[in-house]
């Protein structure tokens, strides 16, 4: 197996976590870089990645995880936080940076800004902007968690928690942001009994097909 199946075999989502351990601050700047690099539709990063050290705020965010030892044990928890809306402000903002980066001269991206202005602030997905979010900030999940497995990086993808109570402990009522979601990170503990239960895959054939 080449590194990233190897990798990706090795994963798994941990239950318990060894709270003795904790992430490498190099290996964190990668984690991190692996969330900036993600790929999101147009590339317009409708997200923000809270990065969760501080001990009493994770006790809270606990007590509305359904009491998951995850959230305390890990080395670091991130809440993943999509934007609420994209408007004209967001896209021109988007579109400078580009200009700036790449050398393109503003009018000659303007072709550009009328696509995304007309798809996702007055289109079609500006009528499901946030679930449209959401689903952007699953594609960084998925970022994360590979990168995590290759720098050999423990993670728990958590769903289970709630939303609106995480937004009212993280002060995001009056924000352009809401949470999605949280992924734990660290190191397993020797005794998750899962870490070396076997994956159980429906066999690839019926997942994946070619079509020639």
């Amino acid at each position: 197996m080449n590194q990233v199946l190897e990798a990706l075999q090795w994963r798994y989502a941990v239950k318990l976590f060894d709270p003795s351990k904790s992430i490498a601050e190099e290996d964190i700047h990668t984690l991190k870089s692996s969330l900036h690099l993600s790929a999101s539709s147009y590339g317009l990063q409708p997200w923000k990645f809270l990065f969760i050290q501080n001990k009493d705020l994770r006790e809270k965010l606990k007590a509305k995880s359904w009491n998951q030892k995850q959230v305390s044990d890990c080395s670091h928890y991130v809440v993943f936080l999509a934007t609420k809306t994209i408007n004209d402000e967001y896209v021109k903002n988007y579109v400078n940076l580009m200009s700036i980066i790449r050398s393109v001269p503003i009018d000659k991206l303007s072709g550009l800004h009328k696509a995304i202005y007309n798809d996702v602030v007055t289109g079609p997905r500006s009528k499901i902007s946030q679930e449209w979010a959401s689903r952007q900030c699953y594609i960084a999940l998925g970022s994360l968690l590979t990168a995590a497995a290759i720098l050999r990086v423990d993670a728990c993808p958590m769903e289970g928690l709630d939303p609106a109570a995480y937004d009212e402990i993280l002060q995001l009522r009056n924000t352009n942001y809401f949470t999605v979601m949280a992924c734990a990170l660290g190191y397993r503990s020797e005794s998750d009994v899962l870490a070396t239960a076997e994956k159980v895959r429906f066999p690839i054939e019926s997942v994946i097909e070619d079509i020639i």
